[in-house]
């Protein structure tokens, strides 16, 4: 599958030929994407790329910037941006870019992260794309308090001893001993059943179908910013049915939901699939997951849907009467995606340059940097930039017009660059007097990512397509092996192993202890034929794909 993200530019002659006008009418087709639907087998695939962005020489009449730009490099302001290269040390080059891009910084509670304003407004673009999803597919939003009662954690079996070490506890409250220890939410599944048992009471009331947005609390010990941290955000949704097909099919149905988010908008490829029972959510019958190869081939788990069948319902005597006036207990899912998603960005599209993101869900989608080195070439550049800055952001082009005089252009082409905005719009003097730009594209290096002398005819749009080649990256790293021997030979050269697989819990936690790997899932696509399981030898129904994960 390949999925193309396009973005059109209007044609700005007017802009060059008429600047002084204030309002300019937008092209409706200005800034529009087109992805393709097909799917590969085992993955649901984005190619956007990964390769490393640098400006190569302008064949206009930038050679200005390029003589400004090496000056630049070459400065004390630019060295003090100092990034990691990912092939030296990844760990290092994921918080080099988290610190350089402002997508956040370190909390004064350890393990805590304080979202900035440019990692938050990424983060709001995932919030804008779920939210409207969650209501075309009848959902609402509400909101629960993030004080649980112990108690209620300690009515589902499975769900305290999963989430028991995990857990902060508060035992003082005005200065007082409370008589009851409260639990600052790590998930809500415990107190949306104390209140699903209040709401619903007939077949009338099902479906019922919620999701909130809110912060949880999980006590880790080992933490990395927006992948594991304290404290951090998600949605979670929730939903109450009268038979187990309708709660399995809701569970189905909001996979496809984040499966579709990964590879539309995120362009990230996932591995879509079931949890083993191991690694399936505490509480729930069956765990939906969509799995993401990081720039290290690790795993990240970027999003689950879960089948709670009667687990919490039991727990919680959340009954209902059903048309024949016989109380059952309702079925259940919840599912969720969270600010770990941000990592996974960053982690899959970003190079040595720094960030780089997905256009759809970018804070600036396209930044114009106008280049002047003589006084009276000034207001003619400022003019023309900011005419295009207007028409861009009139037709909902999400636009940075970066006119600041303190930095030279080449440092503005090297921050734009790290900050990962998918566009550069160069305007210089000739620029302004032929009627054309440079435009250069954050996912492609060197001239090949540039255009040169686009013609500003009122006709003409420019329409710049995202296909890159990280899904090749990924199909080179999942190896398929049919022994124990090559499981462990494909891990230590942090791949991803792909196998039958029917051996036990055990047999899975041997191979957890030995290699460091885990069943991220069985596969939703799999091979038809007969199988063996590459640990027992014996007859195997499916298909595993293990990886160490994040």
């Amino acid at each position: 599958m390949v999925v193309v993200a396009s973005l059109r530019l209007p044609s700005l002659t007017s802009l060059f030929f008429a600047s002084s006008r204030s309002t300019h009418r937008a092209p409706a087709a200005l800034f529009r994407r087109r992805h393709s639907s097909r799917r590969q087998p085992f993955l649901a695939a984005a190619k956007f790329s990964a390769q490393s962005a640098a400006s190569s020489p302008p064949e206009t009449t930038e050679e200005l910037a390029v003589n400004l730009k090496k000056s630049s490099n070459s400065s004390k302001t630019n060295q003090d941006r100092v990034i990691t290269p990912r092939s030296q040390d990844f760990n290092a080059w994921y918080l080099d870019v988290i610190a350089n891009a402002e997508l956040a910084d370190y909390g004064p509670v350890r393990g805590t992260m304080v979202i900035r304003p440019y990692g938050y407004a990424i983060w709001e673009a995932i919030q804008d794309y779920l939210n409207v999803k969650f209501k075309e597919t009848g959902h609402s939003n509400m909101y629960f308090p993030q004080f649980i009662p112990y108690s209620f954690i300690e009515k589902e079996a499975s769900h305290v001893e999963g989430f028991s070490p995990e857990l902060a506890v508060v035992t003082i409250g005005g200065g007082k001993e409370l008589e009851e220890k409260l639990v600052v939410r790590p998930t809500s599944e415990t107190i949306v059943n104390h209140m699903f048992t209040q709401w619903i009471h007939s077949y009338r009331d099902l479906p019922l179908l919620i999701n909130q947005w809110a912060n949880v609390t999980r006590w880790e010990m080992r933490t990395k910013p927006f992948v594991r941290t304290l404290e951090f955000l998600w949605q979670e949704g929730h939903t109450a049915h009268a038979t187990p097909e309708e709660a399995e099919e809701e569970a189905m149905k909001m996979i496809d939901v984040y499966t579709k988010f990964a590879y539309e908008e995120a362009a990230i490829p996932v591995v879509v699939g079931r949890k083993s029972r191991e690694e399936t959510f505490a509480g729930a019958v069956r765990t939906y997951t969509i799995e993401a190869m990081m720039g290290d081939r690790k795993a990240l788990q970027a999003g689950t849907s879960h089948n709670l069948g009667q687990n919490f319902s039991r727990a919680f005597d959340t009954q209902f009467m059903d048309e024949n006036g016989q109380r059952q207990h309702i079925w259940q899912t919840s599912w969720a995606v969270s600010t770990r998603f941000v990592g996974g960005i960053i982690m899959t599209h970003g190079d040595d340059a720094g960030l780089m993101l997905p256009p759809k869900l970018a804070p600036v989608q396209v930044v114009i940097v106008p280049i002047w080195k003589k006084d009276d070439e000034k207001a003619g550049v400022l003019n023309a930039a900011s005419s295009a800055k207007e028409v861009l952001h009139s037709a909902g082009v999400k636009v940075k017009l970066d006119d600041s005089d303190t930095r030279t252009p080449g440092w503005k082409f090297n921050f734009w660059e790290m900050k990962g905005v998918p566009i550069r719009i160069e305007i210089g003097p000739r620029d302004v007097a032929s009627g054309s730009v440079v435009i250069s594209r954050r996912d492609v290096p060197g001239k090949q990512g540039k255009v040169f002398g686009i013609s500003m005819e009122p006709s003409t749009l420019v329409e710049i397509k995202f296909t890159a080649s990280f899904f090749s990256l990924v199909c080179s790293n999942i190896v398929d092996v049919s022994s124990y021997d090559e499981l462990k030979e494909a891990i230590s050269q942090g791949k991803w192993a792909r196998g039958p697989w029917s051996a036990s819990d055990e047999d899975e936690a041997r191979v957890k202890e030995e290699t460091g790997a885990t069943i991220r899932c069985f596969p939703f696509e799999q091979p038809a034929g007969t199988k063996t399981c590459l640990m027992t030898g014996q007859p195997a129904e499916e298909i595993a794909i293990f990886a160490k994960s994040y």
